[in-house]
């Protein structure tokens, strides 16, 4: 039986191919698309293995298989920086550029820029510091998942005169059915048939007092709070410096296709 009962409860996107794969939501915004090729949900209408255990049952819900095409036109390639480091992408084209500057509402053109998997990433300048390094990554900012569980976003709230949702802090996963912060000891998960591996705590900055709604950033609150009670250790201080931890970011150590509604897997050796 699993040590840790819990349960995908939204993923941004279903299918993590490594890399930058999975794009994070860490702090920091981000501006481009990435993958390539085709995106797919698949479901199963029977019961699976537990990775390592022959024959225990995973609950789930049977998906019907769906399969898109997205189509990439060869467009030309362009050079943007990434905190100091040059990063290569592909157009995506006029059609997606006027589609974004129109929803933005902004005089400034905006582009969609797709990187392609035979194209160079950046590594994060703070895998230095890490006895295991993060992956390469391309626009996102330190890693390429970032998970959090709901029950941590409701332990924050119960500490602020206003609630917060879980969108302000951008996760890729975010997980239902475990303790608050449970997720902070995750070394090692199964989710569907991917394998992550914990590489570092999410030090969480300033973006945290946008309201993702109103687009107001207050300076203030939730970040405050954070930093009253989720300070790093103080070994942890050449990592985080101040910036209070809350979610945590991941490497793909396998690749494969989750799912809402999948159980997360907590691995012991």
């Amino acid at each position: 039986m699993p040590t840790q009962r819990a349960e995908v409860r939204r993923a941004a996107g279903s299918t993590l191919a490594g890399g930058d794969g999975g794009r994070p939501h860490g702090d920091g915004p981000t501006a481009a698309s990435s993958g390539a090729g085709v995106a797919e949900l698949r479901g199963r209408s029977g019961p699976s293995e537990r990775p390592g255990h022959g024959g225990a049952e995973v609950p789930h819900r049977a998906v019907r298989q769906r399969r898109h095409r997205l189509q990439v036109p060869h467009h030309s390639l362009v050079f943007s920086e990434v905190f100091g480091v040059g990063i290569q992408g592909r157009d995506c084209g006029d059609e997606s550029s006027r589609w974004l500057t129109a929803y933005l509402g902004e005089e400034t053109s905006f582009r969609l820029v797709h990187h392609e998997p035979q194209m160079t990433g950046r590594r994060p300048e703070e895998s230095s510091t890490l006895p295991q390094q993060l992956e390469e990554v391309v626009y996102a900012d330190m890693g390429p998942v970032m998970l959090l569980s709901e029950s941590s976003v409701k332990d924050l709230g119960s500490r602020l005169q206003q609630d917060v949702t879980v969108e302000r802090f951008r996760p890729n996963i975010v997980v239902s059915g475990c303790e608050s912060f449970d997720e902070d000891w995750w070394e090692e998960i199964q989710v569907g048939s991917v394998r992550l591996q914990r590489a570092r705590s999410c030090g969480r900055c300033v973006f945290t007092t946008v309201d993702p709604e109103t687009g107001v950033i207050t300076r203030k609150e939730p970040l405050d709070t954070l930093k009253s009670y989720r300070q790093c250790k103080p070994s942890e201080k050449h990592i985080y410096k101040s910036s209070p931890l809350f979610g945590q970011l991941h490497n793909v150590k396998k690749t494969g296709v989750l799912q809402v509604g999948d159980v997360v897997y907590k691995i012991s050796r």
